[in-house]
């Protein structure tokens, strides 16, 4: 499969295991956080969840991985696209957890940044592990079975 939509793909399941695991954040600091509130504000467009949701989907699936295989061959990891794509995360996810904190202090914030810290880093790996499935960049491993 061509670069592209094997990035895109790769960027699709990498955002379903994002939000499986942002939805794991929200139960646990109790709706504090509101994602697509924080991604709203963040583009300037507070209280405007729909927006908000909208640019996480773009931006997770589209734009993220389009920008990963633009600079890949740049990106520590290499040669395994899943392990470029963990490096690749780690400046998103500084990014999500300073501006989408909002007023959580304590224990609650502990367990926001380790939790956002993981579901980043499993976005990254999700996202460049299908890419490189698809891409062709790695092979299954393929045994040979006799009959005995």
């Amino acid at each position: 499969m061509d670069r592209v939509p094997s990035a895109i793909a790769g960027g699709v399941a990498g955002t379903a295991v994002l939000s499986l695991l942002l939805i794991l954040l929200e139960v646990q600091t109790r709706e504090q956080i509101l994602v697509f509130d924080v991604i709203a504000r963040f583009v300037g467009l507070p209280e405007q969840q729909a927006i908000g949701f909208v640019i996480y989907l773009l931006a997770g699936c589209v734009a993220w991985p389009l920008v990963f295989i633009a600079i890949q061959r740049y990106i520590p990891g290499g040669p395994d696209p899943a392990a470029q794509g963990v490096v690749f995360a780690i400046p998103l996810w500084v990014a999500f957890a300073v501006t989408g904190r909002g007023d959580i202090t304590g224990p609650l914030l502990i367990v926001y940044v380790a939790l956002t810290l993981v579901a980043h880093l499993a976005y990254g790996w999700v996202m460049g592990a299908v890419y490189a499935h698809l891409h062709g960049e790695t092979e299954l491993p393929r045994e040979e079975y006799t009959v005995g």
